[in-house]
């Protein structure tokens, strides 16, 4: 039987693009779509359109994740979800990972399925065009959504970009990796919202800055910044650009977590800390968290950077619009609540790769701790 996706089983998660409600379009890492059913099979068509990378999907399947590598290009294409899945397994000892292991055969009873988005929107964009069951399925739908909000503005860390090369925790990114090695699940992002039962929306894209025409995403001719894809619901210019409606889904706590691009094509902080580029980045930045304020009303917002090496200066100049902003806050009576600044105990210093599963757990132990530390509040 096949399950066209405006099925009221079916439960959706993301920035996504409903414009068609029988072929959504799945644009941003960690949007997915779930559900309950009996039988042994269970196969999915998709439409793919790529601009770089080993395009693949994450899938979990009772709690085993696996993933499926998929067409480069195509109108519609029908993958099998027990037979074409590759296992993934994070041996908690040693932290090796195991990408090839076949998930056994399904059962005729109950399961529940995840199809998500393991990589961002600057590889590609993902029709989901539905799934196929055994004639007799059943479908439950899953448990609701946490009533909890969070979204993540951040780049390649924030959507779990290289995190699966955990033989190179520490080091430089493996050659080569053509995005195969990219899992949203495992980033810190994800990790966080799973730890504190908050549905999560991750709005990053590797290799984005603030500004335009700095940072790599969309480069090397028309480079593209925070500043003009946050609106967007399709935001890759190759793939398709459409823009999204912010009042469509309100976060109650937001992570700004941006300033590792920002250094390139000039690391303005580290070179001119005083200067007029460091000086613009910082207003604009100071823009950016108040056009956010006035998008969600009531919004907390914690701003940050990453493990990743970069220079110090980057998390001063987020550290002072941060108080910037708190002082105008006890002054004009808005209502708005504080920005708030956070830095993990490595922030900048633990790696000159994209971190690994082990320091994403690391960063999601201690941003969650944080926000925690926050109160309740921060959810109403």
């Amino acid at each position: 039987m096949f399950i066209y996706p405006d099925n009221e089983a079916l439960q959706y998660s993301g920035r996504i693009d409903f414009d068609d409600k029988k072929a959504p379009v799945l644009v941003y890492a960690g949007s997915f779509v779930k559900v309950g059913f009996t039988g042994n099979t269970c196969k999915v068509k998709l439409a793919n359109k790529r601009n770089w990378a080993i395009d693949s999907m994450g899938v979990i399947i009772d709690g085993v994740q696996g993933k499926i590598i998929i067409a480069e290009d195509s109108d519609e294409h029908e993958y099998d979800l027990v037979g074409d899945l590759m296992a993934i397994e994070v041996d908690a000892e040693d932290g090796t990972l195991t990408l090839d292991a076949p998930i056994s055969v399904l059962d005729d009873g109950k399961h529940e399925i995840t199809l998500f988005k393991r990589m961002d929107g600057g590889a590609h964009y993902v029709t989901f065009l539905g799934f196929e069951f055994d004639d007799d399925v059943v479908l439950t739908k899953p448990e609701p959504l946490p009533v909890r909000k969070m979204e993540v503005i951040g780049d390649s860390v924030s959507c779990g970009e290289v995190s699966e090369a955990v033989h190179c925790v520490a080091m430089s990114d493996p050659e080569n990796n053509e995005g195969f090695f990219s899992n949203s699940w495992y980033s810190y992002s994800w990790q966080v919202a799973r730890r504190l039962g908050a549905e999560l929306h991750i709005t990053s894209q590797g290799g984005i800055s603030l500004f335009d025409k700095t940072g790599w995403f969309n480069g090397p001719d028309d480079l593209r910044g925070i500043e003009t894809c946050y609106d967007k619901l399709e935001y890759n210019p190759p793939l398709g650009e459409k823009l999204y409606d912010c009042s469509s889904w309100k976060p109650n706590v937001i992570v700004v977590a941006i300033g590792q691009n920002d250094a390139t094509p000039v690391d303005i902080m580290k070179d001119d800390y005083e200067g007029e580029a460091a000086a613009k980045w910082r207003a604009g930045y100071k823009n950016f968290l108040a056009r956010l304020q006035k998008l969600y009303d009531g919004v907390t917002i914690v701003c940050a950077t990453t493990l990743l090496m970069h220079d110090p200066n980057w998390d001063k100049a987020i550290g002072e619009v941060v108080d910037e902003i708190n002082r105008e806050i006890d002054t004009d009576a808005s209502g708005r609540k504080p920005v708030h600044h956070f830095m993990y105990k490595r922030t900048g210093a633990a790696t000159p790769g994209h971190p690994r599963i082990p320091e994403h757990d690391e960063m999601a132990a201690e941003l969650a701790s944080f926000l925690e530390g926050l109160g309740d509040s921060i959810w109403d």
